[in-house]
């Protein structure tokens, strides 16, 4: 690691430390203890200019309850759980009902994406994030401890362990909701024109809200087939349900070959002129793909610009959504006994 840059910054809703980690070759993360968020990821194009691929804000205190979670990690559910309500044990829990006034999204009307997480180094190349969220929070059960630890290392990979543990039953689905424009984030409505590839043969199937109904459907044949790389924009103005309920992409493909414990491809995104791409990788069972269909509004940027939608893709490796409810999705219950631990690698190159 070449060098480390430290930071404390005073807002109205408490101190934030945000982490620089500069490596041996000049690429860079900057991470924030609000969220336990990515505020930047900047790396080279095939011929080494180097340029920032994260979408953010150009004030750190817009990143408090931004609509588009920008960079950060939801919790304790991250995506939807229909109606707000899950049994578990038996018992029935109502959590907030933050999306639409119907369902619940990314952890309710706070959440964590909106906390201040406790911050520390470890060696010199990784920042661990915690949180204690307690018994009720947002009606959830079970006081729990949440861990996010980020590595970067010198050939530009950027290590996400999501981790947890609980003193009661609990349900839990933790990701990072970082939005990429492989161009540059300053680079307006290109991230459409970027080439997907997703290593995934079949989709939740949802109804109009975005919730899953339960079917896992197969992408043959329609516009949600990434099996091959294409550019994102090529289908999606088809006429489809998936994409006519979300405005664009906002859905959630499952990743073959996924078993417990075992690192599989989830994605990889590339911008074709400049040569960069990311290869995502994890041992999630699932990647939501959300190709920014609402981040029309949003804080001002980075560059000082407005972002518009679909400016940015955002490629969330988690568990499946609403699984409290569906008995054939894998278990989204943490248990006293257990350790929750889930991996996210992203893994930047350049294509030629």
């Amino acid at each position: 690691m070449k060098s480390i840059r430290i930071d404390t910054h005073e807002t109205e809703r408490g101190e934030i430390t945000t982490y620089e980690l500069i490596n041996a070759s000049g690429a860079s993360v900057k991470l924030s203890s609000l969220g336990a968020g990515i505020l930047e990821i900047k790396v080279p194009d095939r011929d080494g200019n180097l340029a920032d691929v994260v979408l953010g804000y150009k004030e750190l205190k817009d990143y408090f309850f931004d609509g588009p979670c920008a960079g950060k990690v939801p919790g304790r559910f991250a995506n939807r759980i229909c109606k707000g309500h899950f049994e578990l044990d038996g018992k029935g829990y109502q959590l907030n009902c933050n999306h639409q006034g119907i369902h619940h999204l990314h952890g309710g009307n706070v959440g964590f994406q909106n906390k201040i997480w406790d911050c520390e180094m470890d060696g010199s190349d990784t920042v661990v994030f915690s949180l204690e969220s307690t018994d009720g929070d947002e009606n959830y059960p079970g006081n729990l401890t949440a861990r996010v630890a980020y590595t970067w290392s010198d050939d530009n990979v950027l290590k996400i362990e999501l981790g947890a543990v609980t003193d009661a039953p609990t349900v839990l689905n933790l990701t990072n909701h970082t939005y990429f424009n492989m161009a540059g984030e300053d680079k307006e409505g290109t991230a459409l024109k970027q080439v997907l590839h997703l290593n995934c043969s079949h989709y939740l199937v949802t109804d109009a809200d975005l919730i899953p109904t339960g079917e896992i459907a197969s992408v043959a044949d329609t516009p949600m087939d990434f099996t091959q790389p294409k550019v994102i924009a090529r289908d999606i103005n088809q006429d489809f349900p998936a994409l006519n309920y979300g405005k664009g992409y906002d859905n959630c493909w499952v990743i073959d070959g996924h078993e417990d414990g075992d690192l599989h491809l989830a994605a990889v995104l590339c911008d074709q002129a400049s040569g960069r791409m990311v290869e995502i990788s994890t041992d999630q069972p699932a990647a939501q793909v959300y190709t920014g269909n609402w981040l029309e509004g949003c804080p001002v940027s980075k560059s000082g610009k407005p972002y518009h939608d679909y400016d940015g893709v955002a490629i969330e490796c988690q568990g499946f959504p609403d699984a409290p409810n569906h008995d054939n999705f894998p278990s989204s219950v943490l248990r006293p006994d257990e350790e929750y631990r889930r991996i996210i690698l992203f893994d930047f190159k350049t294509a030629n």
